[in-house]
């Protein structure tokens, strides 16, 4: 039965997106043919505008159409790694900075928000006492600590870490807190009964009982981390799949911008399906 859901969904999700092609390709195609721009793409088409060259006669949407986007794909997965200097550099390692740089700030978020986590569950009084900060530090966008970090760390890679750091916190500090303040109070009377030491209770009795919850926030915060690094990074520049977007933008290679986009999307799910099969394995069903 589970097996038969999941091939009707995936012949309703392929039929909805050969629809959405369907509807791309004829929004998008040419309604008129002009000799003097066979040939040329949507961005040189533009590009001849801003020189002063009429090319009005030209019906066309100047939006890319699938077949373009397809070109345009296998383009740039021909040769993913190359290098030609600080502004043009290949996909791979676009996404490989980027994914660096969520990975670091997430990594750092992480050792900071599950022991506090911890111990805001344990401790009510801990609790009471950092709701105030939380609450006020919570709703804070991350883009707006990016000024702040450029000007007191004058790095625009570290800053950018910085943003994924801050962006990333709040979920898992938060699950966490709530997943270790919901433990059964029948398993820490067990352990306390059986004088079980406080760190091993910590980590045989909590942590287990806490572990979806906890991984939760974690899922959340690097949907976050993801979302934010491409912005953050469309500000500072440099490298990364935000840097990408923005050159390509500047450059006027629309293709090469939805090429990017379809790809930030396409990891950022990559990423989700990683958490929640980590979700799964930790989650106990009895």
């Amino acid at each position: 039965m589970h097996a038969s859901l999941n091939v009707r969904a995936g012949v309703v999700s392929a039929l909805i997106l050969l629809a959405i092609l369907f509807v791309w390709h004829f929004a998008t195609v040419s309604v008129k043919a002009d000799t003097s721009t066979a040939g040329m793409t949507p961005e040189q088409i533009e590009y001849q505008k801003m020189m002063g060259k009429d090319v009005s006669s030209t019906k066309t949407t100047g939006f890319p159409t699938p077949l373009d986007i397809g070109a345009t794909i296998v383009k740039q997965l021909s040769d993913p790694f190359y290098d030609r200097g600080p502004n043009d550099k290949g996909i791979a390692l676009q996404l490989a900075y980027s994914l660096a740089r969520v990975a670091l700030g997430f990594g750092i978020a992480m050792l900071v928000a599950i022991p506090l986590g911890f111990l805001i569950g344990m401790s009510p009084l801990f609790r009471k006492a950092l709701d105030p900060f939380i609450q006020v530090l919570k709703p804070i966008s991350p883009l707006a600590w990016m000024p702040l970090a450029l000007y007191t760390i004058k790095d625009s890679a570290i800053s950018g870490i910085f943003v994924i750091f801050i962006c990333s916190i709040w979920p898992m500090l938060i699950n966490t807190a709530f997943g270790v303040a919901a433990v059964r109070r029948d398993w820490l009377n067990v352990a306390k009964t059986l004088e079980v030491r406080p760190l091993r209770r910590a980590f045989q009795v909590i942590l287990p009982a806490a572990a979806p919850t906890i991984v939760t926030g974690m899922r959340i915060s690097m949907g976050i981390a993801w979302l934010v690094i491409v912005a953050a990074e469309m500000l500072v520049g440099g490298t990364g799949i935000g840097y990408f977007v923005w050159n390509e933008w500047n450059n006027l290679s629309l293709t090469n911008v939805i090429f990017a986009v379809l790809l930030i999307g396409v990891f950022g799910m990559l990423l989700d399906l990683m958490f929640a099969r980590f979700q799964k394995w930790v989650t106990y069903v009895e």
